[in-house]
C-alpha cells in the first residue's frame, strides 16, 4: 500500500496543534496596508482556530501532521 501524500499548499498555510485544533493566520496583511489602521494590522497578526468542519477537511490533506 503506498503512502499518502501531504498537500504542500495546506502544510504551508495551516498548523495542527497538539490538542488537534487547526490554526491559520488571518488574511489581508500581505500588502496594501497603507490605508489600514494600526489596530486592523495588529489584529490580523494573530492566529485563529478554524471551524470544526473546515478542520476536518484540512486534516484529510495533512495525514501525518
Amino acid at each position: 500500500m503506498p503512502k499518502m501524500k501531504t498537500h504542500k499548499g495546506a502544510k504551508k498555510r495551516v498548523k495542527v496543534t497538539a490538542s488537534g485544533k487547526v490554526v491559520a493566520m488571518k488574511t489581508g496583511k500581505r500588502h496594501l496596508n497603507w490605508h489600514k489602521s494600526g489596530k486592523t494590522i495588529r489584529q490580523k497578526g494573530r492566529k485563529f482556530a478554524l471551524a470544526q468542519v473546515e478542520a476536518e477537511r484540512i486534516k484529510l490533506l495533512l495525514p501525518y501532521e
